[in-house]
């Protein structure tokens, strides 16, 4: 069984309405870049695999104060990657709205940057960013077949040139095997894309691709193209249900279930004791205006907190846990009291495996597949 893996979810302010407000927080977090850094450099100090950041792009009722102004998610991730050397670097990108080729050579150039760092999210979206990117006329049935092609082409670009395209010899005068580059000539109802792309392959193959949901419809595009995904569940019977079902579906199609991860994303509120992740949780509880913050699924002493996630790990819930921050501390809480019990029980890796994200998550590096 492959070790557990951790990634930090950059939420800025906070996954809520009123951590902002508090003393220990910049009230500009989700637009302060040496914020971010921070954040990023304490994640890759406790060995987390990836950074993860969850993107909107619009503005809509009921945002949350970190949703109404924040950074751009491979801006963002560019930028991180010259301040970090062995985390994983992972933006969002809704193919319900955004573009395959710049989505493809965003995620690669950001690979090329971090030297094998990179995965992108492709999901789906909602009305409200559609309407910014000119889809309007589009609706929600159209949502999971643009996602399909768009993966489609995404991992097409992706194998544009094969392993050794690039030969480079200044002798020979030979910069590259024309033969070794390959167009998609992709024509699907959403999208139409030719190729190639103009960046050789990456040294972790390709990013790792994921995509977000729990409908039928997103297991089935998954699990014939991603490498792992975001899910959730209610409780821990729930969760596990999903896991199970997806990995079934795996199986069904003849790939390995370990290549593959799950993820799902919890924010802990954690003490050293049970009372004193009481007092953090009322310390949030305090700062009106909008005081209905449910109390985490994840909550108490550090040996409690270790505990939960210990359980749902070993039931199959999750292959990596990430971190969301309710509390301005949490994830700094998370680090100091949590990680060290995991690495105890041997769940949770002491040192980095590998230089590239797939590495570090124990999943291969995908073959050259030539698509024409």
């Amino acid at each position: 069984m492959k070790k557990l893996k951790l990634g930090a979810v950059l939420d800025g302010l906070g996954w809520n309405f009123m951590a902002w407000q508090h003393p220990d927080i910049p009230a500009d977090a989700s637009e302060n870049i040496d914020y971010f850094i921070q954040q990023a450099q304490l994640a890759e100090s406790a060995k987390f695999d990836t950074l993860f950041l969850v993107d909107v792009s619009h503005v809509g009722p009921g945002n949350i104060p970190h949703y109404l102004s924040m950074f751009e998610g491979v801006s963002l991730m560019s930028a991180l990657s010259m301040k970090t050397k062995n985390i994983g670097l992972s933006a969002t990108i809704a193919s319900s709205y955004g573009d395959p080729y710049s989505a493809a050579r965003q995620i690669l150039s950001l690979d090329k940057l971090s030297k094998g760092r990179a995965s992108l999210n492709a999901i789906t979206s909602n009305p409200g960013g559609m309407v910014n990117f000119s889809r309007g006329h589009l609706g929600k049935a159209d949502q999971y077949p643009m996602n399909k092609e768009f993966i489609e082409i995404v991992l097409g670009l992706w194998d544009t040139y094969e392993d050794d395209a690039f030969i480079r010899d200044k002798e020979s005068g030979i910069f590259f095997n024309h033969h070794k580059m390959h167009n998609i000539n992709y024509r699907g109802e959403y999208f139409s894309v030719d190729g190639p792309l103009n960046l050789s392959r990456s040294v972790q193959g390709r990013p790792v691709l994921y995509t977000a949901g729990t409908s039928e419809t997103f297991m089935e595009i998954a699990t014939s193209y991603t490498d792992g995904v975001f899910t959730h569940g209610q409780d821990l019977n729930d969760t596990v249900a999903v896991a199970d079902k997806i990995r079934e579906k795996l199986s069904l199609k003849g790939r390995r279930r370990e290549d593959f991860i799950i993820s799902i994303s919890q924010n802990p509120i954690v003490g050293k004791t049970e009372n004193e992740a009481i007092e953090k949780y009322l310390e949030l509880m305090k700062l009106s205006p909008r005081n209905s913050l449910p109390r985490p699924l994840f909550f108490g002493s550090a040996e409690t907190v270790a505990n939960q996630i210990q359980k749902w790990y070993e039931a199959g819930a999750m292959d990596m846990l990430l971190l969301r921050q309710d509390h301005p501390h949490g994830l700094r809480d998370f680090i100091e009291l949590v990680v060290p019990i995991l690495q105890e029980r041997g769940i949770f890796r002491t040192e980095y495996e590998a230089d590239t994200l797939r590495g570090n998550l124990e999943i291969p590096n995908p073959p050259y597949r030539k698509i024409n």
